[in-house]
């Protein structure tokens, strides 16, 4: 059993308390020592020892701008059940978040997702990373993430709630071992522990590269429980919707080789299946304007004919133009394809992209692919903490976010892909087409950040979640996947500023 939680003293001295963690080793307190410093880290309210020891080596300054206000979040709506409460007005929320930000998520929309919230809120609240514009705190169950703006007075331009580890009782997930590949650096096997353990994750991968540099690869946790098995870096995790830069790059392609053109009808592509919209471009599709509906399920026990899954014609009741991510228009751009190369899309995937770059691990399964070697089994939470594997569904529209890869192999993606087109289409793919809520454009397929000088797409289903980033600037791509529903990206993240 560990102690109450403490604080630490004026003066704490790591050297003590790394003995004070071998000598409870020892006394057969913990299993193992990363156990023990671990447990005390926590017991001073930290919520890791790399936690520990930075707040002993590198002292918090004054709290940063973006600390002030999730302060000002946490004392406002921690009591957002009480029957007196009463809601900021939209000029006080002004005061802690920028205009764009309250125009993309609305203030209704944010008072209503923190006020069903306000028992973690009110949780005991640990600060586990608090940089000038940045931070990143616990509170209860959920872990909160904002950023400030750079200029005065320093409102928060970016703000994500999730929930972490502390959910998960289950057993299975303790003392999980990590494998890599390469050499990756102290600092990012280190983050990859930290977030394995805050999220309550049951395998994460995550790897990172540069071209001519080759890749390093973190996998720690369980392919699956069931079985035991340990997660190596050779799993193949399903990738979701970064699908859609596959498919974007089939498409180019395509395009490249006088098959299709991007600013013509895609209707004149289409045979199986046709738009209600005769004047939405291939353009339109690629970049989620196009006004296509998706399809109320994307997913299913077995991958159906898309005419099956959505009738032969296509309904386009989004407004042409204005973007609306559409899991239907890449489901089209996938018959398109198939359409137009005789193969279904699968088959053209592998021949134009896959096999060109040699993803050899990466694949599109028509169902679930248990008789696959090295693939994961994905997981969800039930109520009692414990966790339970979630229903063996793969996507509808493999085109949309059917590929099962590995972590290097979408590294290798990121590296590669623009080899197999010509250089003036692939700076088209990352020139904005479409502007997307919250200052993130589109490009053709790739989610840009111009500011950043970041590329990438996330992706996400029932059984899991990934992540892929590319650093434009820098040269490196960054891919994170777990098999646990998570947001990725902030994972991704942490992991690619460790390596900065």
């Amino acid at each position: 059993m560990s102690n109450p939680a403490r604080s630490l003293p004026d003066q704490p001295n790591l050297r003590y308390l790394k003995l004070q963690a071998k000598r409870r080793l020892q006394a057969g307190e913990f299993a193992s020592l990363h156990e023990a410093q671990l447990v005390i880290a926590r017991e001073h309210g930290l919520p890791s020892w790399t936690a520990l020891r930075h707040r002993i080596e590198d002292p918090p300054a004054a709290p940063s701008h973006a600390l002030r206000h999730v302060r000002w979040i946490l004392t406002r709506f921690s009591e957002a059940d009480g029957a007196g409460w009463v809601r900021p007005g939209d000029d006080e929320l002004g005061e802690h978040f920028e205009e764009r930000f309250l125009e993309t998520v609305t203030p209704d929309r944010l008072v209503r997702a923190l006020s069903r919230r306000a028992s973690d809120l009110r949780d005991e609240v640990v600060v586990s990373a608090d940089h000038p514009l940045r931070t990143r705190v616990q509170a209860g169950a959920l872990q909160l993430e904002a950023a400030a703006a750079a200029d005065e007075p320093h409102r928060l331009s970016g703000f994500r709630m999730y929930p972490v580890g502390g959910k998960v009782t289950d057993k299975r997930v303790a003392m999980p071992s990590s494998r890599t590949l390469g050499d990756p650096p102290a600092a990012a096997t280190a983050i990859a522990a930290e977030a394995f353990a805050e999220l309550g994750l049951v395998g994460l991968a995550a790897a990172w590269g540069r071209a001519g540099a080759g890749s390093s690869v973190i996998a720690r946790g369980w392919a699956d429980l069931e079985r035991a098995e340990l997660l190596a870096p050779a799993h193949r995790f399903p990738a979701y919707s970064i699908t859609k830069l596959i498919t974007a790059t089939v498409v180019l392609r395509l395009v490249a080789d006088g098959m299709a053109d991007l600013d013509r009808p895609a209707n004149a592509a289409l045979r199986t299946v046709r738009l209600a919209d005769d004047t939405v471009t291939i353009r339109d599709l690629l970049s989620h304007v196009g006004g296509v509906d998706s399809p109320a399920s994307a997913f299913a026990p077995a991958v159906p004919e898309l005419a099956e899954l959505t009738g032969p014609v296509l309904a386009c009741r989004g407004e042409r133009g204005s973007y609306e991510y559409s899991n239907g228009g890449y489901a089209a751009l996938g018959q398109l394809v198939a359409d137009v190369t005789g193969q279904r899309f699968a088959a053209a995937a592998a021949r134009l992209v896959l096999d060109p770059l040699g993803m050899a691990s990466s694949f599109f399964p028509a169902a679930w692919p248990a008789d696959k070697p090295d693939v994961v089994t994905g997981y969800l939470v039930a109520n009692d903490g414990l966790l339970q594997p979630a229903a063996a569904l793969v996507c509808s529209m493999p085109s949309a976010g059917g590929l099962w890869s590995t972590v290097a192999d979408l590294v290798h993606f990121g590296l590669s892909w623009a080899s197999l087109v010509p250089a003036e289409l692939a700076r088209e793919a990352l020139t904005p087409q479409s502007a997307r809520p919250g200052g993130i454009q589109t490009g053709l397929g790739w989610h840009l950040n111009t500011a950043a000088e970041l590329a990438g797409h996330p992706g996400g289903g029932m059984g899991g979640a990934s992540s892929l980033v590319l650093r434009r600037k820098a040269g490196t791509v960054h891919v994170a996947c777990t098999n646990r529903r998570i947001q990725a990206e902030p994972v991704n993240g942490r992991l690619m500023r460790a390596l900065e």
